[in-house]
């Protein structure tokens, strides 16, 4: 049933038939070009010209305007029907028996066969072509002649009417024979062009399949490296613990010993002061004098508190060493520590800009941490390193090998680019912008929208990045170039690969504003 309808929209309302050669009008009606070729012709002379479906008018013979699409949609429609054969042009003048056309002749507007084609007029008038049903491409819509020369300034193809006395009087001309092997020339240098781009294609293909081959294999070797280095880091951890609860129970230990002395000795003298209480109580009850003045142990009593002194400041100190433990705690952190980040090889950049490469709308601060754009063009010597056009600067510093990270503080401007590029990149023109082609690696800010950009093609993030500051991550060996949002929780932004082959530099550009290296030595 669908088929059905479908068929219905593409009959012509004339013939009643399947579209052959569909043509527009400008009321937009389609027809098969041969259909509306024959009802236009009968309307000559009628002062006027209409369409035969809507009855509009046209003061001229309107132009007919070939309908590509709905073509393609016919030829698929009847790719798809049961019983269609290949379509063939047949012998206007065999009518009893279909036989093959040789030759089709345009003045005659008729297909000819081996034997009609011998008893044709041979007049140079009648043009024969390879035999085809489209006999009305190949003559102007407006004068019915067959088209022989091409109109390089309106890029048509034309017949002599419309060269002597058409709207193309007095424009530049070429046969169809030059024009076709001009063009051919151009096509087959942009063949060449799309067959190189294709090579190119191919090759990147490749490139990432071999990455994408070799991803489950790299995220195997990342995995077991990072779960050695936990192992290690929960095995160095649990010794630390160990030795250091080791030494608090030794500590504990040695106190309570010390206690426990210190308290024996002195329930020792508790006993020696209770026994001279006792004895100086009897002493002060006693009613004779001379046995109280006789008693030769009194004088000791007086030596009582001293030495209670002394074995005070001798029994102190011996409390818990909190100091010498949190010594041996921060000690062993950060000894583990050191071994992390040996493992994990990552090297914090310390990043400054080079004010040689800065373009002539920026201004570098003192300390070549910041980057704004001034108010007017800064009256700076012209070197082959810096950029002209555009307003970016380089690091100082360069990369080609590892694993490096810097930040940058992009709360200050709302239209900035950060990235990467080689050292090769051109320095004016379109080619000095980064991002734009295969030599640099950006992340833009305009306003409100950001995107990444390389090679030319710009992709816009779905998101608003957090925060202001941008943390850009370089592991070089494995051609990769993150961006990172410094929020809470750090986000991920966008991932770039390649395969480097040049040393790679910092680079910041600012439209508005200022942008500045805010901590690429900090973890």
């Amino acid at each position: 049933m669908a088929s059905a309808g479908l068929r219905e929209e593409l009959e012509c309302s004339i013939c009643l038939s399947i579209y052959t050669d569909p043509v527009t009008l400008r009321c937009g009606h389609n027809f098969c070009r041969g259909c509306i070729h024959r009802v236009l012709a009968t309307q000559e002379g009628s002062g006027g010209y209409s369409c035969p479906e809507c009855r509009e008018e046209f003061p001229e013979r309107p132009a007919l305007q070939r309908n590509i699409k709905l073509r393609n949609i016919v030829e698929n429609f009847l790719s798809t029907q049961p019983g269609q054969e290949e379509s063939q042009v047949f012998c206007s003048h065999c009518i009893h028996t279909p036989v093959p056309a040789v030759k089709s002749c345009l003045l005659c507007e008729v297909s000819l066969c081996e034997n009609h084609l011998r008893v044709h007029k041979k007049s140079p008038e009648h043009i024969l072509c390879d035999p085809t049903t489209s006999l009305e491409d190949r003559k102007c819509s407006i004068h019915q002649e067959v088209l022989k020369y091409y109109c390089t300034e309106d890029s048509t193809c034309i017949c002599v009417s419309c060269c002597l006395i058409g709207k193309h009087k007095g424009h530049q001309m070429e046969s169809l024979e030059e024009a076709s092997e001009n063009k051919k020339t151009k096509l087959r240098n942009v063949l060449q062009e799309v067959m190189s781009q294709r090579e190119e294609m191919e090759k990147r293909v490749q490139s990432l399949e071999e990455r994408r081959r070799k991803a489950p294999e790299k995220a195997d070797d990342e995995t077991e490296r990072v779960s050695a280095l936990f192992r290690d880091l929960r095995r160095r951890l649990e010794e630390l613990e160990k030795r250091v609860l080791s030494d608090l129970t030794r500590q504990a230990e040695r106190v309570s010993s010390h206690y426990n002395d210190v308290i024996r000795q002195l329930e020792i003298k508790k006993e020696e002061l209770s026994r001279k209480i006792h004895h100086i109580e009897e002493l002060c009850n006693m009613t004779d004098p001379l046995t109280v003045l006789q008693e030769s142990h009194t004088c000791d009593m007086c030596d009582t508190k001293e030495r209670d002194n002394e074995d005070r400041d001798r029994h102190d100190g011996g409390d818990l060493d909190v100091a010498g433990i949190s010594h041996t705690l921060h000690t062993g952190l950060a000894d583990i520590m050191s071994g992390v980040t040996g493992g994990i090889s990552v090297q914090p950049a310390d990043i400054s800009l080079d004010v040689n490469t800065a373009g002539k709308a920026m201004q570098i601060s003192d300390d070549r941490k910041s980057a704004s754009r001034a108010d007017r063009s800064q009256n700076l010597p012209q070197t082959a390193e810096r950029f002209q056009d555009w307003p970016y600067v380089l690091s100082s510093q360069r990369f080609s090998s590892g694993r490096h990270y810097w930040e940058v503080d992009v709360g200050g401007s709302v239209s900035w680019r950060v990235g990467m590029c080689y050292p090769s990149i051109a320095r004016r023109g379109d080619q000095s912008r980064i991002g734009w082609n295969n030599k640099s690696w950006g992340l833009d800010r305009a306003g409100d929208q950001y995107f990444v950009i390389h090679d030319s093609i710009k992709i816009q993030l779905p998101d608003k990045i957090p925060g202001d500051r941008v943390r850009i991550y370089l592991d070089y060996e494995a051609g990769q170039i993150s961006f990172y949002a410094l929020c809470d929780p750090i986000r991920h932004i966008h991932i770039f690969t390649a395969t480097f082959t040049e040393p790679l530099y910092a680079v910041l550009g600012v439209w508005e504003g200022c942008v500045k290296i805010s901590g690429g030595n900090q973890k």
